[in-house]
């Protein structure tokens, strides 16, 4: 998957890559000539004393020299272009994919998992793409050259070349066999750590109020050693392939050096000769050496480029139709004929046979039990999820039929944990409406029941949210998740459980400014609390993902034994407290 990956990738910059062979084999060819040259003076310019043919050829050597050095800035200039251009693109394709995703992939694969995967994973195909341009590249070239050039020199040392060469593959390939599975352990490994890392900075408030902390950094110690042993098995053995290349190295030279002696002593061969034979063979064992390097890096960013191609092969269970709608004509009306939802490998559906129509400028509600299938629902309306059966319509299209981006526009959600992005105040309001202006903001606040403690704050609307809207209270932040779907101004509004962390008082106050100021939009709100939901003009009553009860309070409390039930475990609670 590496190669079809990084092509995929790179072809768009095979010019650069065209620039990175051209000069590679220019600063190749200059590599292999200098130690003839250099042979050239010891042979015919020291043994000879002609000090005006040193001083000629050494020129050469010193311009060729030049030439090399500009062909290899070159070459690593234009490499390096190529492999960030590649790193940028993939990180961008992985964005963008999972933009694309519903929850139920991001929940497969997990969101620390997915941040590996667009940083780590995508570094480590980017870091092997720029070592094949500095490096890989020249090495072939290298090698095949250096081995012809030494056969030329004197071919009846070549036979230590015949013996080093495969010695040296071997030796490293038997290490390099080994680290493949440790560098796909490590990804995971790495992956864990983030995944616990990630718990632990998310709930630990959490996790102090509940004084886990030695647990938690004993889980947190676990992962990392597991990361640490890992990385360390792996970096033994890579510690222990230079010794071995060097070995091969030294142990060659001296085989040279000893064998190429006799044959000086007998006549055969020259001084200058013999240094450059001997030049040829490091050339050669150190093209294998950086070849080596590079199948030291190609199983870690194999494993990598596997899965982030996990990722870019995914193709999301929601998908954008074909012929989509780029208009709706209504006001909002909400259509549910039939629907069923089940998560896959589910035993049971979340959702059965839920019918029910919402008309502009009503306010629909839904309550029941925990896991009776509230948000389940709402996620269906903005069409985070598909229905497995039945149509989800809104004015009179079906959901699936809708622009995407027509869809979300169409429909104002305030999530169930309200999430606040760092920048400030205003910053997250405009989220909606990029073109908002202050006094849109103080008013949407007002209606929020957010306008005095925003006020209160330092800067007003320039106030800093940091992330995740840690720096306000539970209320605050569902309060002004409420004022950023204000200013959106949509057609539909849907709060799943919205109210929750407001007290009595702030969550009458702002439904009663909401119906106010809303209009003719249509308003669907899921709720725990009867009395957020009590002067709903349709009241449906959820239990095991089924309808089981519809219309207003009144009614309800007369045919709902449900219903009934919980408003009486409702009124209770408030009566006792």
């Amino acid at each position: 998957m590496l190669l079809p990956l990084v092509w995929r990738y790179l072809k768009p910059y095979r010019w650069l890559l065209l620039w990175v062979v051209v000069f590679q084999l220019a600063q190749s060819i200059a590599s292999l000539y200098l130690p003839t040259l250099n042979a050239d003076i010891i042979d015919q310019g020291v043994a000879k004393g002609d000090t005006a043919y040193i001083i000629t050829t050494g020129g050469w050597m010193l311009l060729i020299t030049l030439g090399q050095v500009i062909c290899a800035i070159m070459a690593v200039y234009f490499g390096a272009r190529a492999a960030m251009a590649l790193g940028r693109d993939l990180r961008q394709g992985v964005f963008e994919k999972v933009g694309q995703f519903s929850e139920r992939e991001v929940a497969l694969f997990g969101a620390p998992s997915l941040i590996t995967r667009s940083t780590n994973d995508v570094q480590q195909v980017q870091m092997l793409v720029l070592m094949t341009c500095t490096i890989l590249v020249s090495a072939p070239i290298l090698c095949v050259g250096g081995i012809i050039m030494a056969m030329r020199q004197d071919l009846e040392l070549s036979w230590l070349i015949a013996v080093a060469v495969p010695v040296l593959l071997i030796a490293v390939g038997l290490i390099v066999m080994r680290m493949v599975p440790l560098f796909r352990s490590m990804q995971k490994r790495i992956d864990r750590v983030n995944t616990v890392l990630r718990e632990q900075l998310t709930g630990i408030r959490v996790i102090r109020a509940f004084v886990r902390e030695p647990i938690e950094a004993a889980r947190f110690g676990t992962a990392n050693a597991e990361l640490t042993d890992t990385a360390l098995r792996a970096g033994r053995l890579m510690a222990l392939l230079f010794p071995v290349v060097m070995l091969v190295l030294n142990v060659s030279s001296i085989a040279v050096l000893w064998f190429g002696a006799f044959r000086i002593d007998d006549g055969s061969m020259q001084v200058g000769t013999l240094t450059a034979f001997l030049s040829y063979l490091m050339q050669i064992l150190m093209s294998v050496m950086m070849a080596t390097f590079m199948a030291v890096m190609i199983p870690r960013a194999a494993v990598c480029a596997d899965r982030i191609q996990e990722v870019l092969g995914t193709e999301p269970s929601v998908t954008p139709p074909a012929n989509p709608v780029v208009s709706l004509h209504g006001v909002g009306s909400i259509a549910l004929d039939d629907v069923a939802f089940s998560y896959p490998g589910a035993e049971q559906p979340v959702l059965t046979d839920v019918s029910f129509i919402t008309r502009p400028g009503t306010t629909t509600a839904v309550i029941g039990s925990t896991g009776s299938g509230k948000t389940t629902l709402v996620n269906l309306l903005p069409r985070l999820f598909d229905a497995t059966a039945g149509t989800v319509e809104i004015d009179g299209v079906d959901v699936r039929e809708i622009d995407q981006e027509l869809l979300w526009g169409h429909i104002g959600l305030v999530p169930q944990k309200p999430y606040l992005f760092s920048g400030t105040v205003a910053s997250n309001l405009r989220y909606g409406k990029s073109d908002a202006t202050d006094e849109e903001l103080w008013h949407a606040l007002g209606v929020a029941q957010a306008r005095d403690f925003v006020a209160s704050m330092p800067g007003g609307l320039d106030a800093p949210i940091s992330q995740g809207g840690t720096n306000v209270s539970g209320g605050q932040r569902q309060r002004l998740a409420i004022a950023r779907a204000l200013v959106k101004r949509p057609a539909i509004y849907i709060f799943d459980d919205s109210f929750s962390a407001l007290d009595l008082t702030t969550d009458a106050n702002l439904r009663r400014a909401l119906r106010a100021d809303i209009g003719d939009a249509t308003l669907f709100i899921v709720a725990q609390r009867v009395s957020t939901i009590v002067d709903a003009d349709q009241i449906l009553v959820l239990e095991g993902g089924e309808i089981v009860g519809r219309g207003t309070h009144d009614e309800l409390l007369e045919s709902s034994e449900t219903y009934a039930e919980i408003v009486s475990s409702q009124l209770t609670a408030e009566e006792a407290a």
